[in-house]
């Protein structure tokens, strides 16, 4: 077995022409390949649910079998465990995948292995001497085929043969200097099964923690920090798209747990590496939080203002001018991921993270129980006094039990399962009741951009009345959440 460290990148056809021309490269003459391969799954996709790609790839007069793992890739940079042997046409043997749990579950299902979808494409390589290390850069250029559907490839594979992980990030710091190149998660395997089930684009939301109790904290927030990249990434090709307001939503929340990840870890982080990547996002972090004010006003405030009040034409003044200014909204986010800083900014952050080593001897369930009660002593003394609190105490209240919640499901693996569960329900609720409040807080301050009317207009009136309500509402579920065991005692 050898664990392949890969960096996928995507370009533009034009910029492929000029690569070659690049100062990297000169006197490197490529290697040109033909590379035929065909994926295989049972009939209820196995393999696919147990993200292992299994393929018999033509190479030249070569033929091969490759078992691949697919750990989720983030700023382009994947990690995965591959097996690969000379094979024999149209069969697939697994003598060569040495992990025995694994070797068994392929046997098991190679009688029913079929042919799902095949990739066709010219790749040319070339090795890269760089750093201290020695880089296989790959372009390949091509198509992925199934079921009479297909869909291009055209992308740069830099994958690294000995030396440091750093040179990679270094190799194309540089070629990003000259080239379009924006990371890539999405392997050649996924985009052929999401060919292959035919599967609309839809947002993606946030995969559970990859964490366990034999990783440092350093570790740990390395996994749980690509994950929020991965998070926002795939969201990424939504927001360009149009932006519809789930895209909208999932992509605010990535960032959002980046930067609580961010501060959670900070005691064990460099402290440059916190200052510069706590306001690094903030930029993007606003444009999608524009965006996500106007659509909660658009699609959830105004609905029953508007049935409570129909015909009323201020009503329908607010909801041309918040679909007008959401639209706007969206142009300035398309913007912010157009321009070349942010290809460079996933790349550096995803080159800052691997780079962080551990220098505090702290073990990860210590370092969490630390963070987690922390987090929820604050949070309790404000819950304490939720009858006084000023509008803006109740806002920073909000904000406490919002990185409490996603430290308890950044740290849910170390948890018991039988008291994280209940836990997390009741604080999940106590934040959606708060969030709720806080819609209804933005919506007065963006009617008031829109109208003009005094507060005691119908509009503001109705506002008014349910913030009361909801403010009501709320000590049942601070109460709730106070009976509640914590599941990290």
């Amino acid at each position: 077995m050898s664990t392949e460290i890969e960096l996928k990148l995507q370009l533009k056809p034009d910029a492929a022409g000029r690569l070659a021309d690049h100062p990297l490269l000169a006197g490197i003459a490529p290697q040109k390949q033909r590379l035929l391969n065909t994926y295989y799954d049972t009939p209820q996709l196995d393999l696919h649910a147990r993200h292992i790609a299994v393929r018999l790839r033509k190479k030249g007069w070569q033929w091969l079998c490759t078992v691949k793992s697919a750990e989720p890739a983030s700023g382009g940079l994947a990690l995965r465990s591959e097996w690969e042997a000379p094979a024999t046409p149209g069969e697939i043997a697994f003598d060569h995948v040495e992990a025995g749990d694994l070797h068994d579950f392929l046997e098991q299902r190679r009688p029913r292995l079929e042919p799902v979808f095949t990739t066709d494409f010219q790749r040319q390589v070339r090795e890269v001497p760089f750093g201290e290390s020695r880089i296989e850069l790959a372009v390949d250029r091509g198509w992925i085929e199934s079921r009479g559907r297909r869909t291009r490839i055209c992308e740069i594979e830099l994958e690294l043969l000995s030396g440091r992980i750093e040179d990679i990030f270094g190799l194309t710091r540089q070629l990003q200097a000259d080239l379009d190149l924006q990371p890539a998660i999405a392997s050649k395997a996924e985009r052929g099964y999401e060919l292959f089930l035919d599967l609309p684009p839809a947002p993606f939301r946030a995969r559970p923690a990859a964490i366990d109790e034999g990783m440092t904290p350093v570790e740990a927030f390395r996994a749980i920090a690509l994950g929020c990249l991965e998070h926002f990434q795939r969201n990424e090709a939504g927001l360009c798209a149009g932006g519809a307001a789930e895209y909208i939503h999932q992509a605010r929340v990535a960032l959002r747990r980046l930067r609580s990840a961010i501060k959670l870890f900070a005691p064990v982080l460099p402290a440059d590496f916190v200052a510069t990547y706590s306001r690094t996002w903030q930029t993007l972090a606003g444009a999608l939080g524009d965006a996500r004010n106007w659509d909660v006003l658009l699609e959830e405030t105004l609905p029953p203002i508007a049935a409570a009040f129909p015909g009323c034409r201020d009503t329908r003044r607010l909801r041309k001018e918040a679909a007008r200014r959401a639209k706007a909204a969206r142009k300035a986010i398309r913007k912010l991921l157009a321009v070349g800083e942010y290809p460079r900014l996933l790349l550096e952050f995803t080159a800052a993270v691997y780079a962080l080593g551990d220098t505090l001897p702290l073990t990860l369930s210590g370092f969490a129980h630390d963070r987690l009660a922390a987090h929820a002593r604050r949070a309790r003394k404000l819950a304490a006094r939720h009858a006084e609190l000023s509008p803006e105490e109740r806002h920073r209240m909000r904000i406490c039990f919002k990185k409490l919640r996603y430290a308890v499901e950044f740290f849910a693996p170390l948890q018991p399962a039988r008291r994280l569960k209940p836990y997390l329900a009741a604080l999940g609720q106590l934040q959606d009741e708060l969030g709720m409040i806080n819609d209804h807080v933005t919506a007065q301050a963006l009617i008031a951009e829109v109208l003009d009317h005094p507060p005691g207009a119908p509009i503001h009136g109705w506002i008014a009345g349910r913030h009361v309500l909801l403010i009501d509402e709320l000590p049942e579920s601070l109460e709730t959440w106070l009976a509640q065991r914590a599941p990290w005692r």
